[in-house]
């Protein structure tokens, strides 16, 4: 049969993504990927050079999702089928592109993990992400903000004169727009996808891309690369070059030896093919293979202790089996940063598979012989030189034009393309993608003047990307144009001169809590816990004034009471926390994530009876931060019994 596309609605049980956290993310979320400067000693200089290279500080100008729940309901998600006779490929447009499943249609194989529900978890960049399938990550170390976030789609016209689906989206947090072409030829048993990230701008910019696949685990599964060593990096925070498959007694290949979280970055040699693959007892599974461009691969799995098996039952439902990950990226690690030119571009051809190897070799004790065996299959289904022509073929039609569109993104490119006039041939940016959104930003651009909103309302997003800045800072000094600019100095890194413009907005400022958030973790940031606790309690005091009724208010005032709540027991000041909980909507105070609020506030205020009381009634954390050991630390303060599993997230490094 010749290759199809086609629009279908996926159902299966989902939690609601929610609002957007309306305040400005001052600070990163990550804290599991943070590097011991000691571990640096004895790499490469190419290596230690990408690891520094420039860090996220904050995650402007992206928005915190924080509002889901765990509460799951039969729902439709959009998505886009692309099916020839051996392969059945489905996107999910809605959520970063993400590929839900990959089934081979001749063996009824699933070649990837399928997760049965949406469930989000603090996983991602940015709050929300959700595991299973092959996900597409840009931006910096880490799960992508793009993770839920709607991507454009249309059909493009294929290499093999068939139709090929393209996925774009503008990436906000360096500024870069890329592509995501899924080709699927008509006789084929392997998905290309061609990747192109762009620079347009005239500096150099940092740049990451990992495919993330996730594959069903077995006892039985070995992961296999060609690489005899790799770099291990877990909760410790340190990287490691180690013997692969074995180091210290155990065979990592297998990912259920594993004990607990951790990464394995393959020291693939330059010369050789780049691949990695996912096989089961019998040999068969699933293999990834690319262009050199794409250098590095890694495994990644959750071990086998209470901690690992913890978080993969809070990703998904009972009864579902585990996964483990195949990873390609720019770089041998995702802790490091790839400089982009100006005006250049990085591209790549992926292919993705069934493949099929003698078991008994693959599950041998020789590593070599493994390997070998693993690569000759490879070559005899999908040739070296067959994925560079793929990819010669892919270039050639990158730049044609989208006909059918499938989906629709964000406007945030949109208004790039028009404040700069960027030519991006294949990727187009039309005015027509704007929404309310890009009004305030898109009247500063024409006129110099940031708008006040018609309502009452938190502030809208900052742009923070120097051209935008600039911008505001010769906008007319109004009270919501300083709010906005602090926020964009602040993400320069000029601190001071951020936290001038945020006082002087204050002084007329007709809405004054936003201001006075940023002030107050200005003084977090500076080490002024006392200051910052004032600060704090004065802001939700104002927003509690000003709150409307609406989705919107409930989030700030839940985000913003979050904060204060945290800053006054730092400053030890139980009782104004408590009534910054009582200031809290009803609903809120409900949630699990503010029910463990209440138990730290039980605690300060010296009723461990009543705190754990919260605990033995239960509750979910929805939002708990990957590698986050709040539950059992808090736990630990009440009683000496044993952590219930219900709370214990901990690997063994952690407890």
């Amino acid at each position: 049969m010749a290759t199809t596309v086609r629009r279908a609605v996926l159902t299966l049980p989902a939690a609601p993504l929610g609002p957007e956290n309306p305040l400005p993310g001052l600070r990163t979320l990550d804290q599991v990927h943070v590097l011991d400067e000691r571990s640096k000693q004895g790499m490469p200089r190419d290596m230690v050079r990408q690891l520094g290279h420039a860090p996220l500080r904050t995650l402007l100008p992206v928005r915190t999702l924080d509002g889901y729940g765990r509460e799951r309901t039969e729902t439709g998600l959009d998505t886009i089928v692309i099916e020839n006779d051996r392969l059945r490929v489905t996107v999910l447009p809605g959520l970063g592109g993400r590929i839900h499943s990959l089934h081979h249609k001749s063996t009824g194989r699933e070649l990837v993990y399928r997760n049965p529900v949406f469930q989000p978890a603090d996983f991602a960049l940015n709050g929300a992400w959700f595991s299973g399938g092959i996900e597409w990550n840009i931006g910096a170390t880490g799960h992508t903000t793009l993770t839920c976030a709607p991507v454009h789609a249309a059909v493009v016209p294929a290499p093999d004169g068939g139709e090929m689906v393209r996925l774009w989206e503008w990436e906000r947090l360096r500024d870069l727009p890329f592509q995501v072409d899924l080709w699927l030829p008509a006789d084929s048993d392997f998905l290309y996808v061609g990747v192109r990230i762009r620079n347009p701008h005239e500096r150099t910019v940092p740049t990451y891309w990992w495919s993330n696949t996730a594959v069903e685990e077995t006892a039985r599964t070995r992961v296999i690369a060609p690489a005899d060593e790799a770099w291990h990096f877990g909760y410790a925070h340190t990287l490691n070059r180690v013997p692969s498959p074995r180091s210290e007694g155990v065979d990592r290949s297998y990912p259920a030896h594993g004990a607990h979280p951790a990464d394995y970055f393959y020291e693939v040699p330059g010369e050789s093919r780049k691949w990695i693959a996912a096989l089961d007892a019998a040999g068969q599974g699933l293999v990834q293979t690319s262009t050199d461009r794409l250098r590095g691969r890694k495994l990644f799995l959750w071990g086998s202790g209470q901690g690992g098996r913890r978080w993969q039952e809070w990703l998904t439902e009972p009864g579902t089996p585990g996964y483990t990950e195949i990873q390609a990226g720019l770089a041998r690690t995702q802790l490091e940063h790839v400089p982009l030119e100006p005006g250049a571009d990085f591209s790549w051809l992926e292919a993705y598979g069934p493949l099929a190897a003698d078991p008994d070799t693959v599950h041998g004790d020789d590593w070599t012989a493994a390997r070998a065996a693993t690569e000759r299959a490879l070559e005899d289904a999908l040739p070296r030189a067959g994925v560079d022509a793929a990819y010669t073929a892919w270039l050639a039609h990158a730049d044609l034009e989208p006909s059918e569109p499938l989906a629709t993104g964000s406007g945030w490119g949109a208004l790039e393309v028009l404040r700069a006039g960027h030519k991006l041939p294949g990727t187009p940016f039309p005015e027509s993608n704007l929404t309310e959104l890009q009004e305030p930003w898109l009247e500063l651009l024409r006129t110099g003047t940031f708008p006040y909103p018609r309502k009452v309302t938190p502030p809208g997003p900052t742009l923070v990307a120097p051209h935008w800045r600039d911008m505001l800072e010769t906008a007319p000094a109004e009270p919501l144009t300083e709010y906005h600019l602090g926020v964009a100095q602040w993400h320069a890194g000029d601190l001071a001169q951020a936290v001038r413009s945020w006082e002087r907005g204050l002084q007329l400022a007709p809405s004054r809590w936003p201001l006075l958030r940023c002030l107050a973790l200005a003084d977090c940031e500076a080490g002024h816990p006392e200051r910052a606790a004032d600060l704090y309690a004065e802001a939700f005091a104002d927003l509690c004034e000003e709150r409307r009724e609406g989705d919107t208010w409930t989030a700030a005032t839940a985000a913003l009471g979050r904060e204060a709540i945290a800053s006054l027991l730092a400053a030890g000041r139980p009782a104004q926390a408590r009534t910054v909980w009582e200031g809290l909507r009803p609903a809120t105070r409900r949630t699990g994530r503010f029910r463990l609020i209440e138990a730290t506030l039980l605690v300060a205020e010296g009723d461990r009876q009543a705190a754990r009381a919260l605990f033995d009634e239960g509750f979910e954390v929805a939002d708990l931060r990957e590698g986050a050991t709040v539950l059992s630390d808090i736990w630990a303060e009440l009683t000496d019994e044993p952590v219930p599993e219900a709370y214990d997230f901990r690997g063994p490094q952690q407890a």
